[in-house]
C-alpha cells in the first residue's frame, strides 16, 4: 500500500531551545575555522608563558657543559652576612609595604564607602592619579621631598622645629614610598568589595549593641576577607618585583634586595646565568608562597574585587566630631600622595640643577630641560618606541585574552581551568625574572628577536595578559548566552557571532582592558631594563639611564611630559569609548 505525501504525519514544530540545541550539537560535531583559532591561541599562550620558564629552570640547574647542579645558588647566595641582610631586606620591604599599603588603602576605602567623610572625590582622584605616575618617577620625586640632605620636608621641619626626621635612603623610606604608590590599588579593590557587600549585617550588629570596632573586626572585615587577601597578595608581589624604588633609594645606602642583586649580576660580563636564574627562582618561590598563603585565607588574584553581583546603598556612619579630623586626614593624604610629588617634579623640571624652593630660585627657572628633551633624538625615539610597543602589546594581549576568555566562560572543556590558570600565571612571575627568562630563550635560539622591539612586545604582551583576561572575562560574563545561541540558530558562524554580537556588547570591558594595558606598558621597567639594546630604549629605560647619569632635573621634565601624555591617552580613550556607548568608570 503506497503512502502519498498528504498522508504523511507532519513533523512537530521545533521550539527555540530545541532548535538551538540541535544546531549546537550539529556544529559541535563539525570542524570549523574557530577550532583553528582556538588551537592557535592556546598554543601561543602556552609558548609565551611556559617556554621562557622552562628555559630559565633549565639554565639555572644545568651548566653549559651539561652537568646538573646547584652551583648557581652557591654563587647567588654565598653564606655570609651580606646574603642574609639582602634576604631580610627583601622580605622586610615586601611585607612592610604590604602592611602599610593595606592600612592606608583599606582605611580610606572604608571611610569613603561606609562613612560620611568629606572630600570623597579627592580620595577617588588620589587613588587614580598615582596609577599613571610610574614608580621610576615617584622615587626621584620623594628624593627631592624626603632626602636627608636636600629634602624639602626636612628643610621645612628643620626651619620650624630644628629637626630633620626624614630619610628616604633607608629600608623604611623604601617602604613608605612603595606603600604610597601601592595604596591606590588597595583602595580600588576594597572600595569595590565594600560597595558589593550587604551592609544589613553591619546594621544588625549595631542594633544588637556591638560597638563600631567590634562591627568592623567581626562583621565588616570577614565579609571582605577574599578582597583583603587578594589585595594584600597583589601588593606583596608588586613590592617583591619592583626594581626602581630599591635601586634609587636602597642602593645609595647599601641596602640590597633580590631584584637589585639580580640586576647587578646580570650586568656583569660574562653573565652568570645560573646565578641570575637562581635569584629568579628564589623570587618565584617567594611569590608562589604568597599565593599559597593568600589562598589559605580565601583570596586570589582573580577574585579580589567584589563579593556579589548585587549593589547596595548602605546608610553611612556619621563621624560626628571626628568628621573634620577625617577630612584633614584625607587632605593630608592627597597632598602627600599626589600634590607634592607632582609639584616637586614640575618645579625641578624647570631648573638646570636642583636647588631648594625659594625666592632666590625663581630667577633660575627656565624651559631648557624641555628644549633638550624635544631636541634629543634618543629621548624622542624612546617615546616613539614606547608608543609602538604599548599599542601593539595592548592589542595583542586583548585579542588573546578575548579568545581565551570565550573558551573559559563559554565552553565546558576539561582544559579550560588549566587555560584560566595559565593566563593568570604571569601575575605571579616577577618582571625581572620574566625578563631574564626571555633573554635566556632568545639568546639561544636562531630567531632574530633579541635586540629588537619585538622582544619587548613579547614581554609586555605576556606580562599584561592577566589584566586583559580579567577585563575580557568580566565583559563576556555579562553577555547572555541566549544572544549567541540566537545568532547560531540564524545561521551565523562563530566569526560573525563574535564580530557582530559578542564584541559590540563586550566593548566596555575590551576597551577598558586595552586602555589599562596601554597605560601600564608606559610604566614598565622590570623586564625592559634587561631586554633593551642601544637605540631600542623605551621611556622607562631612558628615565633610568638619565637618572644614573646624574640628570635628575631632565628626568623630572621627561616625567612631566609622560604624565601629561598618559592623562591625554586616558581622556581620549574615554571620549572614544563614550561615542561607542561605553560608560566611563
Amino acid at each position: 500500500m503506497s503512502t502519498t505525501l498528504a498522508d504523511r504525519p507532519e513533523r512537530p514544530a521545533e521550539t527555540g531551545p530545541v532548535r538551538s540545541q540541535r544546531v549546537t550539537r550539529r556544529r559541535a560535531g563539525r570542524f570549523e575555522a574557530k577550532h583553528i583559532v582556538i588551537a592557535v591561541v592556546v598554543l601561543l599562550l602556552a609558548y609565551l608563558v611556559l617556554v621562557p620558564l622552562i628555559f630559565l629552570l633549565w639554565k639555572t640547574f644545568v651548566a653549559d657543559d651539561g652537568t646538573a647542579g646547584l652551583s648557581g645558588f652557591a654563587h647567588a647566595f654565598p653564606d655570609n652576612a651580606d646574603t642574609w641582610a639582602m634576604v631580610g631586606n627583601t622580605l622586610a620591604f615586601a611585607f612592610g609595604s604590604m602592611v602599610v599599603s593595606m592600612v592606608i588603602g583599606g582605611g580610606f576605602a572604608y571611610l569613603a564607602e561606609r562613612t560620611d567623610v568629606p572630600f570623597r572625590r579627592l580620595l577617588s582622584l588620589a587613588a587614580l592619579v598615582p596609577l599613571i605616575i610610574p614608580a621610576i618617577l615617584y622615587a626621584p620625586a620623594w628624593i627631592f621631598l624626603g632626602s636627608a640632605n636636600i629634602g624639602l620636608m626636612n628643610n621645612v621641619t628643620g626651619f620650624l622645629f630644628g629637626i630633620r626626621p626624614f630619610d628616604v635612603y633607608s629600608v623604611w623610606g623604601m617602604i613608605w614610598v612603595q606603600s604610597l604608590h601601592s595604596a591606590p590599588i588597595v583602595f580600588l579593590l576594597l572600595s569595590a568589595a565594600f560597595r558589593a557587600s550587604d551592609p544589613s549585617m553591619e546594621e544588625a550588629g549595631r542594633v544588637a549593641g556591638l560597638g563600631g570596632w567590634r562591627v568592623l573586626t567581626r562583621i565588616t572585615l570577614p565579609m571582605v576577607k577574599p578582597a583583603l587577601a587578594g589585595a594584600a597578595l597583589i601588593v606583596f608581589i608588586q613590592s617583591l618585583e619592583v626594581f626602581e624604588i630599591p635601586t634609587f633609594l636602597g642602593l645609595p645606602a647599601g641596602h640590597y634586595v633580590l631584584t637589585s642583586r639580580l640586576y647587578y649580576l646580570y650586568q656583569q660580563y660574562p653573565t652568570d646565568y645560573q646565578a641570575v636564574g637562581a635569584i629568579g627562582v628564589g623570587l618565584l618561590v617567594i611569590a608562589c608562597l604568597g599565593v599559597w598563603l593568600a589562598g589559605r585565607v580565601g583570596g586570589s588574584l582573580r577574585e579580589s574585587g567584589t563579593i556579589s553581583g548585587k549593589a547596595f546603598r548602605p546608610r553611612r556612619k556619621k563621624l560626628g566630631r571626628a568628621r573634620p579630623w577625617a577630612g584633614l586626614l584625607v587632605l593630608g593624604y592627597f597632598v602627600l600622595a599626589v600634590a607634592l610629588p607632582l609639584l616637586i617634579l614640575l618645579y625641578s623640571s624647570l631648573l638646570k640643577t636642583y636647588e631648594q624652593p625659594g625666592i632666590h630660585a625663581l630667577g633660575d627657572l627656565s624651559l631648557n630641560n624641555y628644549r633638550t628633551l624635544f631636541s634629543d633624538p634618543g629621548i624622542v625615539g624612546s617615546f616613539e618606541n614606547t608608543m609602538i610597543v604599548a599599542v601593539c602589546a595592548a592589542t595583542a594581549a586583548m585579542v588573546l585574552a578575548t579568545v581565551a576568555s570565550w573558551i573559559v566562560v563559554r565552553t565546558g572543556g576539561a582544559g579550560r581551568r588549566f587555560l584560566d590558570a595559565l593566563t593568570f600565571s604571569p601575575l605571579v612571575i616577577p618582571g625581572l625574572v620574566f625578563g631574564v627568562a626571555l633573554a635566556v630563550v632568545y639568546l639561544r635560539v636562531s630567531l632574530p628577536i633579541y635586540g629588537t622591539l619585538v622582544i619587548l612586545f613579547i614581554a609586555y604582551t605576556t606580562r599584561f595578559l592577566p589584566y586583559g583576561m580579567r577585563y575580557a572575562s568580566a565583559a563576556l560574563s555579562t553577555v547572555s548566552r541566549e544572544l549567541e545561541e540566537s545568532a547560531q540558530v540564524a545561521g551565523a558562524r562563530w566569526f560573525t557571532t563574535m564580530r557582530r554580537v559578542l564584541l559590540p556588547l563586550a566593548a566596555p570591558g575590551v576597551i577598558g582592558g586595552w586602555v589599562y594595558i596601554l597605560i601600564v606598558s608606559f610604566r614598565e621597567l622590570q623586564s625592559s631594563i634587561l631586554l633593551y639594546t642601544p637605540g631600542k630604549e623605551v621611556v622607562s629605560v631612558t628615565i633610568f639611564q638619565q637618572y644614573q647619569d646624574g640628570n635628575a632635573t631632565l628626568v623630572s621634565a621627561i616625567g612631566v611630559v609622560l604624565v601629561l601624555l598618559l592623562t591625554v591617552l586616558v581622556v581620549v580613550s574615554q571620549t572614544i569609548a563614550a561615542r561607542r556607548g561605553v560608560r566611563a568608570e
